[in-house]
């Protein structure tokens, strides 16, 4: 006994093995797997919280009421150095030189403009001061301020490049009814009234134009720029009522479906042999289908023809007054669709630098439960991320909000449901055919858009910084 429990501590000592091992064991057992696992996924929460509109022949038409154009875009420059001009058919975008085309003007205008640079909080231009000059921001921050009722200073907004001020002046003369002052080093370029009025001396079809712009303004509209329904309310006895008739855009909008497309190629003895337990074909379309719905959210933000981040109206567009997303800033956004808002959509970065600045402030805003999840939330109003709303390079973002659904004249996304060879709505996997070499190969195919109903639906804050 005493030879046998020293010969099984000298086997031990030795090192050898007493037991099968567990990589022996491990060709015996069954391997518990995932399904393949994509790090591209994410929630895409747009496409779940927008409401989606069948759209029958591939098209969606928006009518609205006749709205008179209000010519408020931005102006693009060029630069050649340090020196600054502007594209002379930018001016068109002025509201008093809207539809004006005649290019020797314009680069009348063009050249009348003088290039001024200004520092972090240097006066550009006085409220009371008489209204003398057209200033174009080319590069920099400029504030707005101007008297209250009760003699305290008021902020009026933010502008920075592409905005301008001071169009009054191609009209009657007046005063500056507000202050502004360069938040950051300015680039700006000003046309002063003498060099106007030089071209408006050589150019009848200028003066003209700009009679008509006037004329036009004196037409009967609402505060949104919409031909007036006439109406009377509160009189007495029998007063002749006023006739009216709602007047309709003549050439309205048209939304055609975007399409995003792929071959997904399989092998077919891949196809036919290694299925157990997971059919490859499935997780191979599984896998495509969900990167093309990324790509689908992608384009509905991004997209220049019907992207969101590109068909916001220009009224629509605020800055931050900082720089940093503010409590102050997301009231402002929420003043821009005050009509039913649906939901902000912004980058996780932004959402992360809304908390930062609510932290400094010591304000805590309440969470908003979404279908079991907890979504930060602002005045109640819940704020759901998207890595697809880009970051520049400056790392400036920005945050949308919207109002949704075709009865509340919101945001909608457009689809078509029950076309052939459908795998999910209005996205179809159509198999193409099988080439000389054993491989298979579908259409996978997703057609899909998204319309603004009325300007108000959605507002936009840019120039969001994210900080360090």
């Amino acid at each position: 006994m005493t030879e046998t429990t020293e010969s099984t501590e000298s086997t031990e000592a030795n090192g050898q093995q007493l037991s099968l091992s567990t990589d022996a064991a491990k060709n015996l057992a069954t391997t518990t797997k995932t399904a393949p696992q994509m790090q591209e996924i994410t929630s895409r929460w747009l496409l779940k919280l927008l409401p989606w509109v069948q759209t029958s022949g591939g098209v969606f038409r928006v009518n609205r009421r006749l709205t008179y154009t209000l010519g408020d875009g931005r102006i693009t420059f060029t630069t050649s150095g340090a020196d600054v001009r502007v594209i002379p058919a930018e001016l068109t975008e002025l509201h008093q030189l809207r539809g004006f085309s005649d290019a020797e003007v314009l680069q009348s205008l063009a050249d009348g403009f003088s290039q001024r640079e200004y520092e972090a909080g240097e006066e550009i231009v006085r409220e009371g001061a008489p209204l003398d000059q057209l200033v174009l921001i080319a590069h920099g921050r400029v504030s707005k301020t101007g008297r209250g009722a009760y003699d305290d200073e008021q902020n009026l907004g933010v502008l920075a490049d592409g905005d301008h001020f001071g169009e009054e002046v191609l009209g009657e003369p007046g005063q500056w009814a507000f202050t502004a002052k360069a938040k950051t080093a300015c680039t700006v370029l000003t046309l002063s009234r003498p060099n106007l009025q030089a071209v408006l001396d050589r150019s009848p079809a200028l003066r003209a134009h700009l009679r008509s712009t006037r004329d036009a303004e004196g037409r009967s509209q609402n505060a949104y720029g919409e031909a007036a329904i006439e109406l009377a309310a509160g009189h007495h006895g029998e007063p002749a009522l006023p006739g009216t008739f709602v007047d309709y855009e003549l050439t309205p909008r048209e939304y055609e479906l975007s399409v995003a497309q792929t071959v997904l190629r399989v092998h077919s003895r891949v196809s036919d042999l290694y299925n157990q337990p997971m059919n490859q074909l499935d997780q191979q379309l599984r896998l495509t289908v969900e990167a093309l719905r990324e790509r689908q959210e992608h384009e509905l933000i991004n997209s220049r023809e019907f992207g969101l981040l590109h068909n916001a109206d220009f009224s629509q567009r605020i800055r931050t007054r900082g720089g940093a997303p503010t409590p102050d800033d997301l009231d402002d956004l929420l003043s821009t669709v005050w009509k039913e808002p649906a939901f902000f959509l912004a980058h996780p970065q932004a959402i992360a630098a809304i908390g930062r600045e609510c932290s400094k402030r010591g304000i805590y805003p309440q969470a908003s439960e979404v279908n079991g999840h907890r979504i930060p939330a602002w005045r109640g109003v819940p704020i759901f991320p998207c890595n697809k709303v880009p970051i520049t390079g400056a790392r400036t973002t920005s945050i949308l909000l919207m109002r949704t659904g075709h009865e509340n004249q919101g945001v909608v996304g457009l689809h078509q449901t029950g076309i052939p060879d459908e795998y999910q709505p209005s996205l179809s996997v159509r198999f193409m055919n099988i080439n000389e070499k054993a491989v298979i190969s579908y259409l996978v195919t997703a057609y899909f858009s998204a319309a603004v109903l009325v300007p108000d639906a959605l507002g936009i804050l840019e120039d969001v910084a994210l900080g360090s």
